[in-house]
């Protein structure tokens, strides 16, 4: 028809990537938006395991606000996560002062990099069996060295069992946490100081500003946006802890319920046998979900706040 007008060339061929993001998006909606809104539904149902499930509202999540052992379970987390992520930063912010001082003038970055990074690519069951082996408190390596060590003092050395006491394996699954992830932060905060042009640096230095005044005045103000992302993402991280306590400590081990995450908690309900409750479980992840994005606004507010 003579109304219609003609479609141009650039038109007909910019439809083609429809056809080349469809399965992204049809990928990414299967196995990722069908997921959330369907665990969203479960939450407000009595699924058990399979079968029929009835809508009960708000009942679970009026359950899991009661349920004294799931704010155990987070409390387990945050002790966790609070000396994990103290010792995670600390040697994070640590090295990223020595390789971006420039009176330094530390070589080698990449090695270093490589290094620090390598405990990432570890699969959390390879470390957790790993360590378990290292700190067996009988036939340990960690606790025969230490014999020998005090041995040579002339020392008697009480083995400890580091991942049995409860006072002490909470902090020990924290250590390895920290060692597995402060690689990934470093690489993010010396990512931050490489953005940086070294003319601030060099100026500083030149006019007798000190290392603290260096870091404090100029290092950390630029780069705040990158503070603000490794913050973050380490408390969404840590709040979701699950592999390395459930891997490394047992059931029967009389340290577990001080080192039951939420997480774990979680997978009781969702995917144990004998305890298996669907629906509660759907709510526990939900309750998660809304104490992070509550923590991670907080967040956002004091940094845009001290900004």
């Amino acid at each position: 028809m003579a109304g219609l007008r003609k479609r141009s060339k650039i038109t007909a061929y910019n439809d083609w990537g429809y056809l080349f993001v469809a399965p992204f998006v049809i990928v990414f909606l299967i196995f990722s938006v069908y997921p959330v809104l369907r665990t969203l539904y479960l939450s407000f149902t009595d699924l058990k395991v399979m079968g029929k499930s009835n809508f009960i509202g708000l009942d679970n999540y009026i359950r899991c606000a009661k349920d004294k052992f799931f704010w155990s379970a987070l409390w387990n987390t945050v002790k966790i996560w609070v000396v994990n992520i103290v010792l995670q930063l600390g040697l994070a912010f640590l090295l990223m002062m020595v390789f971006s001082d420039v009176k330094y003038k530390m070589k080698g970055l990449k090695v270093f990099r490589l290094i620090y990074y390598l405990p990432n690519l570890i699969a959390a069951t390879s470390i957790s069996f790993l360590f378990k082996t290292l700190l067996d408190w009988r036939f340990g390596s960690f606790n025969i060295m230490l014999k020998a060590i005090y041995s040579f003092f002339g020392q008697t050395y009480n083995p400890i069992n580091w991942i049995g006491e409860p006072n002490i394996a909470g902090n020990v699954v924290a250590v390895i946490q920290a060692w597995m992830w402060f690689g990934n932060s470093f690489l993010m905060l010396m990512a931050g100081v490489q953005g940086v042009s070294t003319d601030y640096f060099e100026a500083a230095a030149i006019d007798g500003a000190g290392r603290w005044t260096i870091f404090g005045k100029i290092t950390l103000p630029l780069i705040k946006p990158i503070m603000e992302y490794v913050a973050i993402t380490s408390l969404i991280g840590g709040l979701q802890m699950f592999d390395l306590p459930f891997l490394m400590i047992e059931k029967t081990n009389t340290a577990y319920n001080h080192v039951e995450t939420v997480m774990m908690y979680l997978y009781k309900f969702g995917f144990t046998a004998g305890t298996q409750r669907t629906g509660y479980a759907s709510a526990v992840a939900y309750m998660l979900f809304l104490i992070i994005l509550v923590v991670s606004i907080v967040q956002l507010k004091l940094f845009q706040d001290k900004e």
